[in-house]
């Protein structure tokens, strides 16, 4: 597990793209384990958050994708990809409803 502690300090960038390996690899869940307490330490970084979110999703945690992509979407409202993916998301959970207005934002900004 990554320690994270100014006693133990880390490479972040080296722990993001661990992480990206794992998750290219087909691993989201160990993916998830190295990127949470990355984005502990950096609560803002989108791309660790866009990661995490995959990760999650990959692994069927679909509560804790809806929070992080919930979270990645309060930082950039025009990403268009984290919209989408809370979408589809939200329709994992059979949560449709909820799910409309997320596909709309991301059809206006042109994301597939």
């Amino acid at each position: 597990m990554t320690n994270l502690t100014p006693q133990h300090p880390v490479d972040l960038h080296s722990e993001y793209l661990r992480a990206d390996l794992f998750l290219n690899m087909g691993q989201p869940i160990e993916a998830a384990k190295v990127l949470a307490p990355l984005v502990e330490a950096e609560p803002q970084n989108e791309a660790a958050l866009e990661l995490l979110a995959r990760s999650y999703f990959g692994s069927a945690q679909l509560g804790r994708a809806e929070e992080t992509l919930t979270r990645l979407v309060e930082l950039a409202p025009a990403n268009g990809w984290a919209r989408r993916a809370l979408a589809r998301t939200l329709e994992r959970q059979s949560r449709g409803g909820e799910a409309v207005a997320h596909h709309r934002v991301a059809d206006a900004l042109g994301v597939a």
